[in-house]
């Protein structure tokens, strides 16, 4: 694993409570055996409460301490919430024992006051929490301030898991340095279905060889930084025409095609040593005949995740308050259901008090054994000592400003954005557009006319334009009636969102794909443009009759 930093985080050493403390000192002493850690990820140094020599096994304190944690204490540790305040939170950790809690943009603050904000959640805990965070980048970003990326897909265009590294150890960096130790990241489904509502840009391709390499890629880059990385959706939602938030998606694979198009990404994470898998709502037919969602699945968590792939990490669930794990069961049964399917932590319940009271009672009545409890809370509390939750929880929320954004972490972003812009159709050799009078149409179209008036090309209105640059968001079948609304002279589309836009445009003279509108992406779509940077990108889709791979160059 790249062990290479992008920045550091400032941190500053957090004080857990006293007796929390003693408890692990004592833990350490007994020096109780850490069990099977296969698939655990990467080793951290140091058992917490400990001074001098350390133990071989840094993690050979947790059984002794998890036989000392009260059930209430140890069902709190298997569920991530969401909060409405800070109010909110302490009281869902000091009532629930909550063994983390998820930030959406609702929770942000500036960086420092988020940072503060961070840490005073950790010193309210008894056990550190796992702070967590969709940031995906591209279309998934909940962090308001972060390094904007283009997103997967884009990096699936470069091909290049060092980019995907990089990328990921910069997202990484940026959110350990306001106190976030989790991001719910990368994503590892490999979208074969151009229709798919819910995957879509968030895949690194169509190729699981491709999406594979990225995904260990990113995995290294976020764990390099100190922040958990939780590969998803498993077993793969990358062929489905429902979005699992609101319908449960039915996938039609069989056994030996899951092994050849939906596993490797996952294999490839574990190897990687992945944190955390999340689980996917949706339902494989070949895979587990209960019709039960695969998050509620036996079969698939434990038979083919743990058993097949050898996976000894955290599972957690994807959101219970997804209408994919909701149709069949009541909130209730839910998440007692997910871990007696083999589920580690339960994420986002849509009732805390009403999900933590049922799993208290499976596991007084015995429907969820002990030592299946023990088990989940051991794999929880390794993950935290991985991560050096036991040593460090806190941010400097007076160096959080300076690690966000800098100089550095935005040459990383441009960089990838460049790599990624891809021409796919060329007629006539229309492009590079120096030398033409063009005109620029569509979404970002703002941004894009300055990027090319910056790198010297001539931007008209539409009549007096030799070329006219139509850009595209998810446009899909219209694309083909926008360029022929522009007339006869030459026509470039640039599709800024899903890359499936250029299946209908045949009709122009040259056509691109950036997998983002965002504005690092329209910069860079500007300076490809313009020849001053050469088109790099390959499909990581089949596009426009072209295969995954397909990518030209400027002669």
């Amino acid at each position: 694993m790249n062990r290479d930093h992008v920045g550091g985080p400032g941190q500053v050493r957090a004080t857990r409570p006293l007796a929390f403390a003693a408890a692990l000192t004592l833990a350490v002493t007994a020096g109780c055996g850490g069990g099977d850690d296969r698939g655990d990820g990467p080793r951290a140094s140091g058992a917490p409460g400990s001074r001098g020599a350390q133990p071989k096994d840094p993690y050979a304190w947790i059984p002794g301490h998890v036989a000392k944690m009260s059930v209430q204490e140890k069902v709190g540790q298997l569920f991530v919430t969401r909060f409405s305040s800070r109010s909110d939170a302490l009281t869902k950790i000091r009532k629930y024992h909550v063994g983390g809690l998820i930030y959406f943009p609702g929770n942000f603050g500036a960086p420092a006051k988020t940072a503060a904000q961070s840490n005073a959640l950790q010193k309210a805990s008894k056990i550190p929490l796992l702070l967590g965070v969709d940031e995906e980048q591209g279309i998934v970003s909940r962090t308001p301030f972060i390094t904007t990326f283009p997103g997967n897909m884009a990096l699936g265009a470069t091909g290049n898991p060092a980019d995907a590294r990089a990328a990921a150890r910069v997202t990484g960096t940026e959110l350990r340095a306001v106190g976030i130790n989790l991001d719910y990241a990368p994503d590892a489904d490999v979208n074969v279905n151009p229709r798919n509502p819910v995957i879509g840009l968030r895949s690194f391709g169509a190729d699981p060889g491709l999406v594979a390499k990225l995904t260990a890629g990113a995995v290294e880059g976020y764990q390099a930084a100190g922040v958990a990385a939780a590969a998803k959706h498993f077993p793969g939602h990358g062929d489905t025409a429902t979005d699992s938030h609101t319908g449960l998606p039915v996938i039609k694979h069989t056994r030996p095609m899951w092994d050849r198009l939906d596993a490797p990404p996952f294999r490839a994470a574990i190897e990687a040593g992945v944190d955390m898998v999340m689980t996917a709502h949706i339902v494989v037919p070949k895979l587990d005949g209960s019709g039960d969602p695969s998050t509620l699945s036996r079969n698939v968590l434990v038979r083919l995740l743990r058993d097949a792939l050898g996976y000894r990490g955290v599972i957690t669930t994807d959101s219970l308050e997804m209408a994919g794990v909701r149709e069949k069961y009541g909130d209730a049964a839910v998440p007692v259901r997910a871990l007696a399917a083999g589920a580690d932590q339960l994420l986002m319940p849509p009732n805390l008090p009403r999900a933590y009271k049922a799993v208290l009672a499976a596991v007084r009545s015995g429907k969820i054994p002990q030592d299946r409890l023990d088990g989940s809370v051991t794999r929880i509390l390794k993950l935290k000592q991985r991560r050096g939750l036991f040593q460090d929880t806190a941010s400097d929320p007076a160096k959080a400003d300076a690690v966000i954004g800098t100089p550095a972490h935005k040459a990383i972003a441009r960089q990838v954005a460049e790599r990624a812009v891809t021409l796919v159709r060329n007629d006539g050799n229309v492009l590079p557009l120096k030398g033409k009078k063009v005109a620029v149409s569509g979404p970002g179209a703002g941004t894009l006319r300055a990027s090319l008036r910056r790198h010297g090309v001539t931007v008209t209105s539409g009549g007096s334009a030799d070329v006219t640059i139509l850009t595209t968001l998810n446009a899909g079948r219209a694309t083909a009636a926008k360029i022929r609304a522009l007339g006869a002279k030459p026509v470039v589309v640039a599709a800024l969102g899903r890359p499936y836009d250029l299946d209908s445009a045949g009709g122009a003279a040259a056509a691109l794909a950036t997998y983002s509108s965002s504005a690092v992406s329209v910069n860079a779509l500007g300076r490809v443009l313009s020849g001053d940077v050469k088109p790099a990108g390959r499909l990581p889709v089949p596009v426009a009759g072209k295969r995954v791979g397909h990518g030209l160059g400027y002669r």
